[in-house]
């Protein structure tokens, strides 16, 4: 009999899906780059509230797959296309407001906002639940770590709620990395080169967005 992990479900498959938690979060994507632009612009504390705007997302996206939600979008190539250029305008907006961040000329978005927590959480739940490729990715992954003889509820449960905790906290940490990197800088022209990278990391992902396929 196998060692009991979360409820339901055996240790040693939970251990792989934790370890395909941390990789599957560690790589670098559009939340990275959004929860790393919210700690340069606001510090860790209040850029933590895009991180968990950021486990919002996720949670939706992890909700329509449990529900079999997810099944329909991704064989649906019209529900597929219609949720992947929202994503592709979302990125591409937020990149321009990143590159145009600490008074560009020329940009609307020239002056610095007031700190909107609302406003903050709901850009992170956009970048994740706009995301049609980490619906797809997580229809492919989540099922081979379900054990069919076992209760489905207990094991999603798990699953959705280790993928969480361990996203939240690469989240944390890369909103602390760039909270830290800007108070290094404290404005000035590596601020300024910092704003447009982020503002061009958003667009390369919503142009990648745009060129990838069903």
């Amino acid at each position: 009999m196998s060692l009991a992990g979360p409820p339901s479900m055996s240790l040693d498959l939970w251990f792989a899906f934790l370890a395909a938690a941390w990789l599957v979060s560690l790589s670098p994507g559009a939340g990275a780059a959004y929860a790393m632009s919210c700690g340069m612009s606001h510090g860790f504390a209040r850029g933590s509230v895009g991180a968990l705007g950021l486990q919002a997302g996720v949670a939706t996206l992890l909700a329509l797959v449990v529900a079999g939600l997810g099944a329909l979008v991704a064989a649906s190539p019209m529900a597929f296309e219609a949720v992947r250029w929202a994503g592709v305008g979302y990125l591409v907006w937020l990149g321009w407001r990143q590159w145009c961040a600490k008074a560009a000329a020329g940009c609307d978005a020239s002056r610095a906002e007031p700190f909107d927590w609302r406003r903050v959480a709901l850009r992170g739940w956009a970048v994740n639940a706009t995301n049609p490729k980490g619906l797809v990715f997580m229809l492919a992954v989540m099922p081979q770590f379900i054990d069919p003889v076992r209760p489905l509820a207990p094991q999603y449960a798990a699953i959705c709620g280790t993928l969480l905790a361990v996203d939240l906290t690469v989240m944390a940490g890369y909103t602390a990395l760039a909270a830290r990197a800007a108070a290094m800088l404290q404005g000035g022209p590596g601020r300024r080169l910092l704003d447009r990278g982020f503002g061009v990391a958003f667009m390369a992902a919503g142009l990648l967005l745009a060129g990838a396929s069903r």
